[in-house]
């Protein structure tokens, strides 16, 4: 009997459909970021790109930029027509994610606004921009319950939001962990809110065992 691949050995069959090009590798694999690494994979970059041409989206919100890698991805779903806006912490992340832009020729259609994320994301609550049609939440977990309330502030009927690092190789279990507390708290308010419909999807590769949330709402 063979023994069972790995992982590793399972991503690198699949690492093809995901089909990068030289601004996605630069991106995913950019090192002046404050943590490098932590970017979605290439399969889930692929899969958010799916989701929100699949969904139609025009407007794309995300929480957490990075490099750039997953916002390339949004950006090329929604294409030149459409509008992307991304809210990083740290502005050398900022810098190094519009660098990133410019070589994957989606700068113009792509914001970033700098600072805690729940202070931008009330910010744009305030400013009653148009609501957008897919939002991205790939920031620090703690703050979760936060983020996922400036979501639905900020999206409308039939719009998608989708949560990553939701298992965390099981630590969202943890009861003394402030991440596992957020995405706990984040998941029940969820699935309590009836304006939404909500699934888990768990994940295993190079990046680990995770998962995402998918979240649609509903409340037509």
């Amino acid at each position: 009997m063979a023994d069972t691949p790995t992982p590793e050995a399972l991503d690198a069959l699949l690492a093809p459909l995901a089909a990068e090009d030289e601004a996605l590798i630069a991106a995913r694999t950019s090192i002046e970021v404050t943590r490098p690494g932590i970017e979605v994979s290439p399969s889930a970059g692929r899969l958010l790109n799916i989701l929100a041409a699949a969904a139609g989206a025009k407007r794309v919100l995300e929480f957490g930029t990075l490099a750039g890698y997953s916002t390339i991805w949004l950006a090329r779903a929604v294409g030149p027509t459409g509008r992307v806006v991304s809210l990083e912490l740290e502005r050398r992340n900022a810098e190094t994610a519009r660098r990133n832009f410019e070589a994957a020729g989606v700068s113009a259609w792509v914001d970033i606004m700098c600072g805690p994320a729940a202070k931008t994301s009330a910010r744009l609550t305030e400013l009653q921009v148009t609501p957008f049609d897919f939002v991205f939440i790939d920031a620090d977990k703690a703050t979760l319950p936060t983020y996922l309330e400036r979501s639905m502030a900020l999206t409308k009927p039939g719009s998608l939001i989708v949560i990553d690092n939701v298992v965390r190789a099981g630590k969202v279990l943890h009861p003394d962990d402030d991440d596992a507390r957020g995405v706990r708290a984040a998941l029940q308010m969820a699935s309590d809110d009836p304006r939404l419909v909500v699934t888990a999807i768990q994940t295993v590769g190079t990046k680990g065992w995770d998962g995402f949330a998918l979240l649609r709402r509903v409340d037509f």
